[in-house]
């Protein structure tokens, strides 16, 4: 049989033709649709990196949160003790836990050991400065402060809130220039906008109604008899509430700023001591003020600087409370958390918070043998504090004032009822019953009812050799000191550029970040400041009239 290879060959051109053309034909059209979706593509990308290109960045805020005298061993010991209470896991985390990026030395221009007037400063205008020192250098001069600058050069909105007296050093530093920090009338007129720059401030939550009443009214602590509020309302248009109740009532959207809130004569309560319905906490202020900063640059190119001030961890501290100031510190936290949603909830936001020094010293435990070393700290002795000592010390001095000042009231109603202790020695009681005749002040009492639980606690109680015993028991020695310490503290930070902050930072590196982050100038606000004369005249006297002055920067007084 003869096989026609001719016709095979053909027939298989045939098929590969056919084949061929099966496949040219969709590949023709793939080719034009692919360029065309190349295309399309092309298109898409431009008109979305152009739309990239022109839409607005948000808004930039700062949230700046400051401990006063908050130390790491605080922080330590508020954590272990609602941890305990609570009954949580060792791993349990708190808000500011989360947010630890590394640590802030504190020391000052004239001293190893700052104070709040100087650490703020550092914290405001990026510089260091003497003890005592409100918003100027070391020579006096007026330095501009970074909410001055966002208010000026940026439009922005600004705010305060505090548990202090908002004339109390930390926010004065923001908002007022002088040469120490005693001259809280003058601090009060730079607040409402009695300065070179007019008013920089719009918004200010706290106590110290005091320093703007005039001194012909039952409640002030001013010099003169000038009505502060009338005068910020005529000259600058500030608004004020003085009540809970006013408070509650605000409406974000509605209020009318400048708004100063002004709760208490002097400090507000410990929270402790707070009757919620009468006082503001300070979650609920800080949530307050950032609604309605918010709310105020909804339609506004720039944001806002918000400065809060945990004011009272500080007061705790130097009068040695732990039951006072573990209340203190767990508002703090919760204050940190509210704050954190609202970055959450922000793009552009940063939350900056830290310490501007420890105060107190606290020791957290001790060894409680000789031999191989057991420790102990009891979180329970602290449970049961009902009131601050600050105000068990009130109580005192009204009973001694009301000829009811007797042993038996001492032990059963101050120090059994009002600390908790059921087991005071006598060694402990007559310290306190011989308190009026050692012509001290009234803080040494208020300490020396606090170290009765302190001890209790085992927080660092040193036993020293004397004739009497091998050891015994000395009181004040559960904290180092009344005042401040040196030690570095914590440096937090959450939100836009956070990560800027890590590591260990003079505390002035706080300040630069933010002059950074919100495009300021300092240098700028300065020059405006000291244009005028007289102006530097006033605080340069205000700082030689200090010499001498018995400062009450820590103590809550009593109406």
């Amino acid at each position: 049989m003869v096989v026609d290879y001719t016709l095979i060959q053909s027939e298989q051109s045939q098929d590969i033709e056919k084949l061929s053309a099966r496949i040219t034909r969709p590949t023709s059209r793939r080719i034009a649709v692919t360029a065309i979706l190349c295309l399309a593509s092309v298109a898409f990308f431009s008109a979305l990196l152009a739309s990239k290109k022109h839409k607005k960045e948000p808004k930039r805020n700062v949230i700046m949160m400051i401990s006063d005298g908050f130390g790491p061993a605080s922080e330590t010991f508020a954590r272990q003790y609602y941890s305990w209470k609570e009954d949580l896991p060792v791993n349990t985390v708190f808000p500011l836990d989360k947010i630890l990026v590394g640590t802030s030395r504190t020391q000052s221009s004239s001293s190893l050991i700052t104070d709040s007037a100087a650490g703020a400063t550092a914290f405001s205008c990026a510089i260091k400065t003497y003890n005592g020192a409100i918003g100027v250098n070391p020579d006096e001069v007026p330095c501009g402060t970074v909410l001055e600058s966002a208010k000026i050069h940026r439009n922005m909105k600004t705010g305060l809130v505090v548990k202090s007296r908002v004339t109390h050093a930390t926010p004065a530093a923001f908002s007022a220039h002088v040469g120490w920090r005693d001259w809280e009338n003058q601090i009060a007129e730079h607040q409402v906008g009695y300065t070179p720059l007019g008013r920089t401030v719009d918004l200010m939550f706290g106590g110290g109604l005091c320093e703007f009443l005039s001194n012909k009214t039952e409640k002030s602590c001013r010099l003169d008899d000038r009505d502060l509020l009338q005068d910020a309302k005529q000259d600058f248009g500030w608004n004020w509430i003085k009540s809970r109740q006013e408070f509650d009532q605000l409406k974000p959207k509605d209020t009318q700023l400048p708004l100063m809130g002004l709760f208490a004569p002097h400090h507000m309560d410990f929270a402790i001591d707070n009757n919620p319905s009468v006082q503001p906490t300070l979650p609920e202020m800080t949530t307050k003020a950032l609604d309605i900063l918010k709310a105020s640059t909804k339609d506004a190119k720039e944001g806002f600087f918000l400065m809060v001030e945990a004011s009272r961890i500080d007061m705790a501290g130097h009068i040695n409370d732990p039951a006072t100031q573990l209340r203190e510190v767990w508002e703090y936290q919760q204050t940190v958390n509210a704050v954190m949603e609202f970055v959450k909830a922000n793009p552009g936001t940063v939350l900056v918070a830290t310490s501007d020094h420890e105060t107190g010293g606290l020791t957290v435990g001790r060894q409680v043998t000789e031999g191989y070393p057991e420790y102990e700290w009891k979180p329970e002795a602290l449970t049961q504090m009902k009131r601050s000592s600050e105000v068990l010390t009130w109580q005192w001095m009204q009973a001694i004032s009301e000829g009811k000042d007797t042993r038996e009231f001492l032990v059963e109603t101050i120090i059994k009822d009002g600390t908790g202790v059921q087991d005071p020695t006598d060694a402990e009681i007559d310290q306190l019953w011989t308190w009026k005749e050692k012509n001290v002040t009234y803080d040494f009492f208020a300490t020396a009812l606090a170290d009765i639980v302190s001890k209790r606690a085992e927080l660092g109680v040193v036993y020293k050799p004397d004739s009497v015993a091998k050891y015994k028991l000395i009181a004040f020695e559960q904290w180092t000191t009344m005042g401040h310490t040196a030690v570095d503290v914590n440096l937090y930070a959450y939100g836009h550029q956070s990560k800027l902050l890590r590591g260990n930072h003079e505390n002035t590196d706080i300040g630069d970040f933010i002059v950074d982050y919100l495009n300021l100038d300092l240098d700028d606000i300065t020059k405006k400041l000291n244009r005028d004369s007289q102006f530097i005249a006033n605080i340069k006297a205000q700082k030689e009239m200090a010499s001498g002055v018995n400062s009450k920067h820590y103590i809550q007084y009593k109406d």
